[in-house]
């Protein structure tokens, strides 16, 4: 057995071996990409609306064939992009899951990239070599309403064997017709995820699924095996050490087992999280670099020459982040000190249009967090946790709330503020301090799993730093936003 740490560095030193003048490629596809860059899909809501000008404006480019593989359950059509004069075929698809669009704003970048007047010997032997297809946003109707399942409610990502929704058998249709050497994954996984035993977050996730419960390798799983090495390769030069690889247990129900059962050598990229990456706009830049990275290899057969080691050596995934990490600060609590962490999570709430969210922040751990990280990570050592005040005017509406000073309130702290007339319309707080109605009283501070985290940190006499709605503020400084606080009513 390869120990783990010397077959990374040799998978390292083969990826450059074997790149060549495809280093300066993925050097030059990093360096230009907002050269193709789909500027319309900045936002990580995507629409079915939004794609079908881009795949209208593909099918009258020359070289492209579009046609309408299916249709979603509530009508949508699900349409397949082609190009490439080559014989090896290669499936892409993305957006399996309606909330999970990153991959799907890169397929767009990518085939900006393929439509472009520039000729370079790379995209050159990639679209002579191999003939490429995309189905970009399998769930269409998921991603109106940014939601996983599609309209039945089911996972189609586990519909493999039964089939009954009409995406899931699209994608077997067109799996079956092409029989596709390679097939593309593309899904988005939680930001929570870490690469094992590191504080670095899993920007990246790879599978080669297993096809059988024994989990065998055979040449079919061992060619994506080695595909998802060398992409591992390209992607420490740009987000080093932030690269993970999922449990490869074999799910009976799922695609990506299925495919790879089938005959294709089944790639899953799941895009994770960055930090201060919200909408996954560099986390969709690494798509592209690593996806037309590892369409090349397909392209020249280089991946052939990629050992096993390279795709063994990815450190798992963990699940061990969070948004905000405050340690060891002192909690008070029934006349008694306690030495306390604290781990905060901000889940997103989308508004009623599903084309915007905003924060509900959790505390979800608390103890010894030790083994944990933060995306954000406060050393809270001598700190006190405090209750924050309620501002001590009643304010009669939205607009005075405006004119106050709020890191002078937080300096004092205070993180609540009573208006008169709360509109009905505002669902959340625009402003770094809750909002309350004039009958509302906030709860005494009492840790718990599930609240939301609001409390001053105070030191030598006086707040330091505030935490609203699990947005951390220094006082001192005054650094620090939050997308919202909350209303309570």
């Amino acid at each position: 057995m390869i120990h783990k740490p010397f077959a990374f560095l040799l998978t390292l030193m083969m990826c450059f071996a074997l790149q060549g003048q495809t280093e300066d490629f993925t050097s030059s596809l990093y360096e230009t990409y907002d050269n193709y860059k789909e500027k319309s899909l900045d936002k990580r809501r995507v629409k079915h609306r939004d794609i079908q000008p881009l795949i209208d404006a593909k099918a009258l480019g020359a070289g492209f064939e579009v046609r309408t593989v299916g249709r979603s359950i509530e009508g949508r059509p699900l349409r397949l992009i082609s190009i490439g004069k080559g014989d090896t075929d290669v499936f892409l698809w993305s957006q399996m899951h309606g909330n999970e669009p990153t991959a799907t704003q890169a397929i767009f970048d990518i085939l900006n990239f393929l439509a472009s007047a520039d000729q370079g010997t790379e995209k050159r032997a990639i679209l002579e070599s191999v003939r490429l297809h995309f189905l970009p946003m399998l769930n269409p109707d998921g991603a109106e309403v940014f939601a996983r399942q599609n309209a039945l409610g089911i996972d189609i990502n586990r519909d493999a064997l039964r089939l009954q929704s009409p995406e899931g058998r699209t994608l077997k249709g067109v799996r079956d017709s092409l029989e596709a050497e390679f097939g593309f994954n593309l899904h988005d996984q939680s930001t929570y995820y870490n690469a094992e035993r590191t504080p670095k977050p899993a920007t990246i996730s790879y599978l080669a699924p297993a096809y059988n419960y024994e989990k065998e390798i055979n040449t079919v799983r061992a060619n994506a095996m080695k595909v998802i090495g060398y992409m591992n390769g390209i992607l420490q030069k740009y987000a080093p050490g932030q690269v993970g690889k999922y449990n490869d247990d074999f799910e009976p129900r799922a695609f990506g087992d299925n495919i790879q059962k089938w005959g294709t050598s089944a790639i899953l990229i799941e895009s994770g999280g960055y930090p201060e990456d919200v909408e996954k706009q560099e986390i969709r830049k690494l798509n592209y670099v690593s996806i037309l990275s590892a369409i090349y290899t397909i392209a020249t057969g280089s991946y052939e020459k990629m050992t096993l080691e390279g795709y063994e050596s990815i450190p798992e995934n963990d699940r061990k982040l969070f948004d905000l990490k405050i340690e060891g600060v002192t909690y008070p609590l029934l006349g008694q000190e306690y030495l306390m962490d604290i781990g905060i999570h901000r889940p997103e709430v989308d508004d009623a249009s599903h084309a915007d969210f905003w924060y509900s922040s959790r505390v979800v751990d608390l103890g010894d967090l030790s083994t944990y990280y933060g995306y954000q990570t406060l050393d809270a050592t001598g700190y006190r946790l405090e209750e924050a005040k309620v501002y001590p005017e009643v304010l009669p509406d939205i607009k005075a709330v405006g004119k106050l000073d709020f890191w002078s309130l937080l300096q004092e702290g205070v993180a609540y503020v009573r208006v008169a007339n709360l509109p009905k319309e505002f669902i959340n707080s625009p402003y770094p301090v809750h909002l309350i109605s004039t009958s509302y009283k906030p709860a005494e501070l009492r840790l718990g799993i599930g609240m939301n985290p609001t409390f001053i940190l105070s030191k030598a006499g006086g707040p330091k730093y505030a935490v609203v709605n699990g947005f951390l503020y220094n006082l001192s400084t005054r650094e620090g936003s939050g997308k919202n606080s909350m209303i309570y009513r």
